[in-house]
């Protein structure tokens, strides 16, 4: 289906161009979102006539995605979740997740601005980036612990997804294999030899 943008659009184009997509992805998104309109005379027309509102409107929107960009850039975001020892999620972190716990800092982001291209499975830090605007984006700061006291030392540098050894049962391992050895020494020297008569 033929398409005009009514604005920018990643990896499709810019505002007034006129390309190809996918029935669906037009009849389902870009137009119910009024994203676009159908390529025909009228639209065409019609996007002509409301050409400079068009521009001042996206002009006016990214302007406001520009001040929020610049207080949510490096913010920094902290997910309580539970993990096993290996610092594998028993659930995961969602586009949802993210969107929710910035909307309770006091940022208006939906969950279509989120964009994860897979869930977060681990804890430590990530960074996700948020579209607020075709044209504006920014990114977050993740900080996925099992507690508030994990949460600080991840943010201090400390990598928590590695478990931790133990240095002194390594060193007992050792000492217990090296008594191994003298022992069977020993005994072979005590142990009669007996001569052939």
């Amino acid at each position: 289906m033929q398409i005009i943008l009514l604005e920018r659009i990643a990896k499709l184009g810019q505002m007034g161009d006129t390309v190809r997509v996918r029935d669906g992805y037009a009849r389902n998104f870009l137009l119910p979102q009024g994203k676009a309109l159908r390529a025909n005379k009228s639209n065409l027309e019609r996007f002509e006539r409301e050409r400079a509102q068009l521009e001042a409107r996206n002009l006016e929107r990214k302007t406001e995605a520009e001040a929020v960009a610049s207080k949510l850039d490096g913010e920094s975001l902290v997910m309580i979740r539970s993990a096993g020892e290996t610092g594998q999620l028993y659930g995961s972190v969602s586009t949802r997740d993210v969107a929710e716990g910035l909307t309770a800092a006091g940022f208006s982001v939906g969950r279509g601005q989120v964009e994860l291209r897979t869930p977060i499975k681990t804890i430590g830090l990530h960074s996700v980036m948020i579209q607020l605007h075709p044209e504006v984006e920014v990114s977050v700061s993740v900080n996925v612990a099992r507690s508030e006291d994990e949460a600080t030392r991840q943010a201090a540098g400390e990598d928590l997804t590695t478990p931790e050894q133990d240095v002194f049962e390594f060193e007992e391992d050792e000492d217990e294999a090296t008594d191994g050895v003298e022992d069977d020494a020993e005994t072979d020297e005590e142990a009669p030899v007996e001569e052939e008569a």
